[in-house]
């Protein structure tokens, strides 16, 4: 046992074997262009996938003329040539029955279910009865019952975002720029030119991953976001620090082969990173990356010991009861024999 446990102590701290690598084997090929800590990349423009938050928010929403006056609308109204005492120049909201007040002389006049041209022209005729020559103007100020478009919109796993009486769009695989002329376009169909702005909230599709080894305990497995600015100290300061289970002993396993045809390993050396300052192997983490931290020897060994006596203890210890058992119920007949005589 004790050589055992000597041998493994001694493997542990000779020899760094990397996945695809054999003992004393040549090390992973690790390009020097390989983005790390001071000489990091601008990552590509953001392509929007589910589970993306967005967030949305109208410039300019203007109905497509022509447009029918609803309840709530407000209309702006200009009149020339009135009496001072009868002006009616100002803000009118229309009301849920579809009039607006325009005082006692004029009362309520019908608004609703007519454009703004017609609405004029209709003022027009009623005050040209009661006064001489007025002149009278009228524009839509304020959309009342109309949608408006802003805040936080989730990209389903459709693909889509809801934009309610808009309906829904697909965003899914577009940048940036793509989604913002892309929901511009499809709201030009209910409106006059609209205008957007739209940015990535919630950056929940593009995420690296830290797995740390259990050392026979069970491996862990962190999601984090990627956020085109992470390196190695990063993600495992997000973690919480090293676990203590876990050894210094650690690589960052990327998607895809390398330029040698093998598969991507970055060897990471953590007490350089921490305790020199050295940045060679501080790598900057992209997006599916698995920063993979390996198990200390003596807890995994630790562990597997206990899994191998565990059961003989519990047999043994079942075995002991029943024998202890067995003697107290013997010391007690016996002793009971003895008082009767």
């Amino acid at each position: 046992m004790v050589l055992a446990l000597a041998a493994l102590v001694s493997s542990a701290g000779c020899h760094v074997v990397y996945p695809g690598t054999k003992p004393g084997g040549p090390q992973p090929c690790v390009p020097p262009s390989v983005p790390r800590e001071l000489s990091k990349v601008v990552l590509p423009d953001y392509i929007i996938e589910p589970p993306d938050v967005l967030e949305i928010e109208a410039i300019r929403l203007v109905p497509r003329s022509p447009y029918q006056l609803e309840p709530l609308d407000v209309v702006a109204i200009a009149a020339q040539g009135l009496l001072p005492e009868q002006q009616i120049t100002g803000e009118y909201t229309i009301q849920p029955n579809g009039t607006i007040h325009l005082g006692f002389e004029l009362g309520a006049v019908q608004a609703a279910g007519m454009s703004a041209e017609q609405l004029q022209a209709n003022l027009d005729r009623l005050l040209n009865e009661a006064y001489r020559a007025p002149k009278v103007s009228v524009t839509l100020s304020q959309l009342g019952a109309q949608q408006q478009i802003a805040g936080e919109h989730l990209v389903a796993p459709d693909g889509r975002v809801n934009l309610g009486t808009y309906g829904r769009v697909q965003l899914v695989g577009l940048t940036i720029d793509e989604a913002r002329a892309k929901l511009e376009a499809h709201l030009s169909t209910y409106l006059e030119d609209p205008k957007i702005s739209l940015d990535v909230l919630g950056y929940n599709s593009k995420v690296f991953y830290v797995v740390t080894q259990g050392a026979g305990l069970g491996d862990g497995v962190v999601i984090l976001p990627t956020r085109g600015n992470e390196t190695v100290i990063d993600a495992i300061g997000q973690i919480q620090g090293l676990q203590s289970t876990s050894s210094t002993r650690m690589w960052v396993a990327r998607p895809g082969g390398n330029s040698c045809g093998g598969d991507q390993v970055l060897p990471v050396d953590w007490l350089a990173i921490t305790q020199r300052g050295d940045v060679t192997t501080n790598y900057q983490l992209l997006p599916g990356d698995r920063l993979y931290v390996s198990e200390d020897k003596l807890m995994a060994f630790d562990t597997k010991m206990a899994k191998i006596f565990a059961p003989l203890e519990r047999v043994f210890g079942v075995t002991l009861l029943g024998t202890s058992t067995v003697r107290q119920l013997e010391g007690r007949n016996n002793g009971g024999f003895g008082g009767g005589f």
